[in-house]
């Protein structure tokens, strides 16, 4: 099996040919490719390539299939005895991107 670890929104994700990920919003529209080309590490049929910190040549090859929200968070800050109460929520959004192919040069 042939996977990636790839850095996307300063975080980093596991990327499988055939699979989604879910990294955060990318503003590029539904339908778009997008090229991740910040790949720290490959592992194809058992060899692994580590980057330093990324691999040049590789880029794995993604299609966005949807933008979404992410569940709701929700925060209440108070301080006791004080009647002092503020409740807010946060919903984050996503990009979800369907992994095409990963290119090894």
């Amino acid at each position: 099996m042939k996977y990636a670890i790839v850095e996307s929104g300063g975080k980093q994700y596991r990327a499988v040919e055939g699979s989604t990920i879910e990294v955060d919003l990318l503003q590029s529209p539904k339908g778009e490719q997008v090229l991740l080309d910040s790949v720290l590490l490959v592992v194809e049929d058992g060899s692994v390539q580590v980057g330093t910190p990324t691999i040049k040549g590789v880029t794995v090859r993604t299609t966005v299939e949807d933008h979404f929200k992410g569940p709701k968070l929700t925060i209440f800050n108070y301080r006791a005895k004080k009647h002092y109460r503020v409740k807010t929520g946060h919903r984050q959004q996503y990009t979800r991107l369907k992994i095409e192919s990963i290119a090894v040069e």
